[in-house]
C-alpha cells in the first residue's frame, strides 16, 4: 500500500521555508486562497461541521440546532431543530440517514437527509461529542466526552450494540474503513485504535511531543493519521505501529484536521492564529508546510468536499471578553449577533 510520490516545491517557496524558523507573523504563500465568504447570520456558537457526500450540503452544528447550507449558492436551506446541545454530524452509506450527537440530551439523533427532520433519538453515554460512521460494519461510533466511552450504534436497526470504555476524554475520531476506528484522547495526549467488530481497544499510543490533540484526519492508502495539537504541532502517526513519524508545525488553537487523498495535503484550521495550515505529504514519512493561509480569528472548525476541492471554515465577529468569575475563570469573548459566516477555501 506504500506508494512513492513526491511533488516538487517551487524554488521561491523553498526559500521562504528555509529563511528563519516557522514564524506565525509571516504568511507562507501557497496554492490555496479564500474564494468566498458567506454571511449566514444567526446567533450562538458552533462546533463540528460536515459535507454530505451525496447532496454536497454543508451541515453545521449550532447549539440546540443544526443548520444546512447549500454549497452551490452559499445560502442556508434548512434547520434541524428540537435538540439540546449538538456537536457532530455523520452520514450513513445508505444515502438516506444522518446522525447528530446531541451532547445536551445524552443521545444521538437519526435524521432523514431528504427532509432534514429527526426520525429517532438513540440513548448514548454522557456528553456525546465527536462521532464517525464506519462503513465496514455500518455502525456509528459516538464518543462521549464526560463518561469517557464510545456508544456503538447499528445503523440498520438504530440500536446500541456496544459501549466501549476509553482511557480518557475522547476528541475527534476517524475510520480506516478496514476494521479500525481511531480517536484522540485529549487529556492523555494519546490515540486509541479500536477494533470495530470486537468492540475493544486494540492499542493505545502516546503522541509525544504532541500534547492536547483535538482534530484527527487519516490517509487510508498510506496508513497515516494526522492529529493536530496544542503547542503548534501536528503529529503524523503510523496506523500500524503507532509511531509518530513527523511533527510539522501548525498554527495556534487548532481544532479540526482534514486530509485530501487527491493531492496529499493535510490541513489544520487554527482558530487562535486565524490561519489554515497546509502540509504536503511528500511521502508517508516526510512532510512540508507549504502554506499558512490567513482566514479569520475563531475559524477553528472545518469541513471538506469529498474530492478535496474546497474546504469550509466557520467563524463570527467577536466583542469584548467578559470579566473572569470564580465559576468562569477564562470566559470566551462575546459573539457579535448575526455575524456568523462560512469561509470557502480552494485553489
Amino acid at each position: 500500500m506504500m506508494r512513492t510520490f513526491r511533488t516538487a516545491v517551487p524554488a521561491a517557496l523553498c526559500l521562504t521555508l528555509l529563511v528563519g524558523s516557522h514564524g506565525w507573523g509571516q504568511t507562507i504563500p501557497g496554492p490555496f486562497h479564500v474564494q468566498q465568504e458567506w454571511k449566514i447570520g444567526g446567533d450562538g456558537g458552533w462546533d463540528y461541521m460536515a459535507v454530505d457526500p451525496q447532496s454536497k450540503l454543508l451541515y453545521v452544528t449550532r447549539g440546540n440546532h443544526v443548520i444546512v447550507i447549500d454549497t452551490s449558492a452559499g445560502k442556508q436551506v434548512a434547520d434541524i431543530t428540537g435538540l439540546h446541545g449538538t456537536h457532530g454530524v455523520v452520514f450513513s452509506s445508505d444515502g438516506v440517514h444522518g446522525y447528530i450527537t446531541d451532547g445536551g440530551g445524552n443521545q444521538v439523533a437519526e435524521f432523514n437527509r431528504a427532509t432534514n427532520t429527526i426520525e429517532k433519538t438513540i440513548p448514548a453515554g454522557t456528553g456525546p461529542d465527536g462521532e464517525v460512521f464506519d462503513p465496514a460494519t455500518k455502525t456509528v461510533w459516538a464518543f462521549n466526552g464526560r463518561s469517557h466511552d464510545a456508544t456503538v450504534i447499528d445503523t440498520v436497526t438504530n440500536t446500541v450494540v456496544a459501549t466501549v470504555a476509553l482511557p480518557g476524554r475522547p476528541e475527534f475520531p476517524v475510520s480506516d474503513g478496514a476494521g479500525f476506528v481511531y480517536d484522540n484522547i485529549e487529556d492523555k495526549s494519546e490515540i486509541v485504535k479500536l477494533d470495530v467488530k470486537a468492540h475493544t481497544v486494540a492499542a493505545t499510543w502516546p503522541l509525544a511531543p504532541c500534547e492536547g490533540p483535538s482534530g484527527l484526519a487519516i490517509d487510508r492508502a498510506n496508513h497515516r493519521l494526522f492529529a493536530v495539537c496544542d503547542g503548534g504541532k501536528m503529529a503524523v502517526v503510523d496506523t500500524e505501529s503507532g509511531k509518530v513519524v513527523a511533527t510539522p508545525a501548525i498554527g495556534d488553537g487548532p481544532d479540526a484536521a482534514r486530509f485530501s487523498q487527491t493531492d496529499h495535503f493535510a490541513f489544520s484550521s487554527n482558530g487562535q492564529s486565524g490561519t489554515l495550515t497546509v502540509v504536503h505529504e511528500d511521502d508517508p514519512d516526510h512532510y512540508t508546510v507549504v502554506q499558512d493561509l490567513p482566514t479569520k480569528r475563531g475559524a477553528r472548525t472545518m469541513a471538506m468536499d469529498p474530492d478535496g476541492s474546497h474546504l469550509y471554515l466557520v467563524t463570527a465577529d467577536f466583542g469584548p471578553r467578559p470579566a473572569a468569575t470564580p465559576d468562569n475563570p477564562r470566559p470566551r469573548p462575546t459573539i457579535v449577533p448575526g455575524s456568523f459566516e462560512v469561509i470557502v477555501v480552494g485553489k
